[in-house]
């Protein structure tokens, strides 16, 4: 009569076994302890800030890094708001003639000098990098390199083929400054300036 054979399975398979079913709920290490299991789920990864401006690149044209800096800063809020170089350009011979590109606090006005500044300027009430006065913005706006150069483009921007004149007079129809042709002794140093931030 055909019945069932009971084998032996010898001790060490069953053995084996175990430890293959225990290896099985283990995650697998390779020699060096990397971990070879399935990854775990992440989250998703946390939005990038746009980069910033491209600092410490080496001064031209006699600049301190200082100038340098702030100049970088002017042409990288320039590049967010996808303007051309001219507009670039006007800005930094702007910031030369008003500051000679250094963020300053104003003497008559007490509460800019507690804020970070490069300086201090007697210029009425105008502070920052381009001396705007206060219709511009607050005093700690102003003093932001960011701001005061979204500001000038903002306005910049509105004058009628600004591109297509002297950048000289573009800047005096921004700036309405007493000396409307004082900026045009900086373009060639501006267009050095703009120029190495772009390399």
């Amino acid at each position: 009569m055909g019945g069932l054979q009971k084998t032996s399975v010898p001790s060490n398979t069953v053995a084996q076994a175990a430890k293959e079913d225990v290896a099985r709920d283990v995650p697998q290490k390779a020699s060096r302890g990397i971990d070879r299991s399935a990854p775990a789920p992440q989250a998703a990864p946390a939005p990038q800030a746009a980069p910033g401006p491209l600092l410490h690149v080496p001064p031209v044209g006699g600049l301190s890094q200082a100038q340098m800096d702030n100049a970088a800063i002017i042409v990288a809020v320039g590049g967010k708001m996808y303007l051309p170089a001219e507009a670039k350009i006007a800005a930094v011979m702007c910031s030369l003639q008003e500051t000679r590109l250094l963020n300053l606090a104003s003497g008559v006005l007490p509460d800019s000098l507690a804020l970070p500044n490069q300086g201090v300027g007697w210029d009425h009430d105008s502070v920052g990098l381009f001396q705007q006065r206060p219709n511009w913005g607050t005093v700690p706006e102003l003093l932001n390199p960011e701001y005061a150069a979204t500001a000038f483009y903002k306005v910049l921007v509105t004058i009628p083929n600004w591109w297509a004149m002297p950048l000289t007079y573009a800047i005096q129809a921004v700036q309405v400054s007493a000396f409307p042709e004082a900026y045009a002794k900086h373009e060639a140093l501006a267009r050095q300036i703009v120029t190495a931030l772009h390399a």
